[in-house]
């Protein structure tokens, strides 16, 4: 189950269920996510990881349960309505365009105009700003060409992409794959920044080391089941990886029935 918190969440799910055709991905779904705190989710391939944040993205709709955003249960009908609620997907392939300048690539589907012409000025004042209050020293110019930066710097150019649109949530897929150990370090150390400016992050990770270093709490799926969601502090590398692989950990995540052996 879901940790308690004084703090109210930004989003609560409760119940979700999610299937396709016969195949039942999301089996009654709990999870919080928190402003100003980062949440891994983490599962092995096939827990259900990415259907349930399509599903918060608005791309797939739910087949039942609770969505309740800001206190309000909504109903999320297409990505438009989750980008209306300021909730923002960095997914793994980033979807940038390489023969664009970083403040095109930030603006790319909702640029600014005056009258018929691109608001250039407008536009890059912008990104800058965002760029800035993000502490990012990695870029040289916002006008370079995104095909001349590293995976870091890409990455991090689709994370404040995310920001500049007033988001409350930033959903983050894997956003250390196949970066360097440099590079890896600057990426979470803008991830925490994220959640120190107050806005809730999820954190989508296969990596341990990654997850443990910068996650608040730790939402565990196994099977299309949430197996617990606990704060990072009261677990340890080996319990998480249990909870992942076996849905429970001693007394923590899914115990067995009556009458089912416990391994």
């Amino acid at each position: 189950m879901p940790q308690e918190s004084k703090a109210n969440p930004l989003l609560s799910l409760r119940g979700i269920r999610k299937s396709f055709g016969a195949v039942e991905v999301l089996r009654g779904v709990d999870l919080n996510v928190y402003s100003g705190k980062v949440t891994a989710l983490v599962g092995d391939n096939g827990a259900g990881k990415s259907t349930l944040i399509k599903g918060i993205a608005g791309i797939y709709p739910f087949d039942g349960g609770d969505y309740v955003f800001e206190g309000e249960s909504v109903q999320i009908s297409d990505p438009r309505a989750a980008n209306d609620l300021g909730i923002e997907v960095v997914y793994q392939d980033l979807a940038l365009c390489d023969n664009l300048d970083v403040v095109h690539n930030m603006f790319l589907g909702r640029e600014e105009k005056r009258g018929l012409i691109l608001n250039e000025d407008d536009m890059e004042r912008r990104a800058r700003e965002t760029l800035d209050g993000l502490s990012v020293r990695t870029l040289k110019s916002v006008r370079q060409q995104v095909s001349s930066l590293s995976g870091g710097q890409r990455q991090t150019v689709a994370i404040a992409r995310a920001v500049l649109w007033n988001s409350k949530l930033v959903i983050l897929d894997e956003p250390t794959a196949a970066l360097g150990v440099a590079q890896t370090a600057q990426v979470l150390s803008l991830v925490r920044r994220l959640a120190d400016a107050g806005l809730a992050v999820i954190l989508i990770s296969h990596n341990m080391v990654d997850v443990m270093e910068v996650a608040d709490n730790i939402a565990a799926l196994y099977l299309g089941q949430m197996a617990a969601q606990v704060e990072a502090s009261d677990v340890s590398h080996g319990e998480v990886v249990e909870l992942i692989t076996a849905g429970r950990s001693g007394e923590l995540g899914i115990q067995p029935k009556n009458g089912e052996g416990a391994a």
